[in-house]
């Protein structure tokens, strides 16, 4: 019979007098009880807490886990007590906080691989980070939660004489953890002995492929190489970026993307109100405007370096590239749409005096946007200042490889020859000259359609 024997009957300090006030059937108060098993069972003659005691060495359990875990006061910070919808947000930025917060759920449930939160400061991803660390403690399983640069001042203390605890051991507690949320990543100090540290770390858990968690408010391409290479490998990361704004009140009340995107005014231009059968086109303009389609949907599916929709006015390119910014918006991540003279507006409009925002918060939003598109290149008032402006920008996400869509209606003889430099590179950029004359009419007396530049000429996709 497998059951269960007492260990003596008498009572104990440890007795269940002190919780429930009468003597537990099951053990006598001794706390333990040993299992009725044949002897060479792995249970013989080995003590086992009783029932009684359970739920208090639960407790214990859990009190030692939430002083191991660091977490502190980040204990109120919890899925229930986090505002999914945001305050204030707009659409696009209440779904992408939505977003936001179903992912880290979903990993608090079940830790694997890689969770990188980006955002702005104050725009949740710490609560959520510290959400996923509560709850996997209120489930009894051990969590490390760190700010990045407490980590290695605690690394950097143990080398003190007068040290509790060996550098190696501390080390070692952080590169194992079984789940490990590292915050605020990119706000230490940048020595080559703490970018060492932090590589060995995360290079560690990548190869072992532990559950880990970080939270940044810097760039992806802003982050050391070595860490940023582990960080995005699609094969074990989810990287998720916040565009709320800081919910404290610290900055607009909108973030952004609402504040300078005009996508608003073209919700309703999606992939499913494009119209591919329009009536008078031919053969071949029908089947240019199909793979057009399927280019942009594509893309939309993984934005990734850039896209040219060229063509002329009224030809559906502008429709499709806010198909595309759209539909990464229904899916919860960022996308600014910019017509390019407003873009130049705004930035001017950071000089005057009443303006509540700065020239280079503005100008970096834009440079550094995970997903920008320009519309109507080629429209702008082409000022030294303003061709400058555009070049940055240009400069900046080709070299940095951000996903970029722009539509232009202009020949690439008539772009500034510096842009169009990383236009016609067919090697980070596809150039799509769209062939359909207007749908609002027919092509205007003696136009031209834009031609495809360079080597991209030979292919229609």
């Amino acid at each position: 019979m497998d059951g269960v024997t007492s260990r003596g009957n008498t009572p104990t300090s440890s007795s269940t007098e002190e919780y429930t006030g009468e003597v537990c059937p099951a053990c006598g108060g001794a706390g333990f009880v040993i299992r009725d098993v044949p002897v060479g069972h792995p249970d013989f003659g080995r003590l086992i807490p009783c029932r009684c005691r359970r739920a208090l060495l639960d407790e214990i359990y859990r009190a030692e886990l939430y002083r191991l875990s660091n977490i502190g006061c980040l204990a109120r910070m919890t899925f229930e007590t986090f505002l999914p919808e945001g305050v204030g947000l707009d659409r696009a930025g209440q779904i992408n906080l939505r977003l936001a917060f179903e992912k880290a759920l979903a990993f608090a449930r079940e830790p694997a691989g890689w969770l990188i939160i980006l955002g702005n400061y104050g725009c949740g991803k710490t609560h959520l980070a510290a959400a996923i660390a509560n709850y996997r403690l209120q489930q009894g399983f051990p969590v490390l939660f760190v700010v990045v640069p407490d980590l290695l001042d605690h690394l950097r203390a143990t080398f003190a004489p007068t040290a509790d605890v060996q550098y190696d051991e501390q080390f070692e507690k952080v590169r194992t953890a079984p789940l490990l949320i590292l915050d605020d990543l990119g706000t230490e100090s940048s020595t080559p002995w703490a970018q060492e540290k932090l590589f060995q770390i995360l290079n560690h858990r990548y190869n072992a492929r532990l559950p880990t968690v970080i939270t940044s408010n810097r760039q992806l391409e802003t982050i050391d190489g070595r860490l940023r290479s582990r960080m995005v490998d699609p094969d074990l990361s989810i990287v998720m970026t916040i565009t709320a704004p800081d919910f404290r009140g610290g900055g607009d009340s909108l973030s952004p993307a609402a504040l300078l995107s005009s996508l608003h005014l073209h919700e309703d231009q999606t992939f499913e109100s494009f119209n591919l059968n329009r009536s008078g086109l031919s053969a071949d303009d029908s089947d240019n405007l199909r793979r057009a389609f399927k280019l942009a949907r594509e893309y939309a599916e993984d934005p990734r370096l850039w896209l040219v929709l060229a063509g002329p006015y009224g030809c559906g390119k502008t429709h499709l590239a806010a198909a595309i910014a759209n539909y990464r918006v229904q899916q919860g991540y960022p996308a600014l749409f910019v017509v390019v003279p407003d873009l130049l507006d705004h930035l001017r409009a950071t000089f005057n005096p009443q303006s509540t925002t700065t020239y280079d918060r503005r100008f970096e939003e834009v440079r550094k946007a995970p997903l920008l598109i320009l519309d109507d290149l080629g429209t702008e008032n082409a000022t030294s200042w303003a061709k400058e402006k555009l070049f940055q920008i240009f400069n900046y996400r080709y070299n940095a490889r951000l996903a970029t869509v722009i539509t232009t209606s202009h020949r690439p003889e008539d772009i500034d020859p510096r842009l169009m430099t990383r236009m016609a590179d067919d090697l980070r950029c596809t150039f799509f000259v769209i062939t359909a004359p207007g749908y609002r009419g027919a092509r205007e007396p003696g136009s031209e359609k834009p031609r495809r530049p360079g080597r991209a000429r030979r292919s229609q996709a």
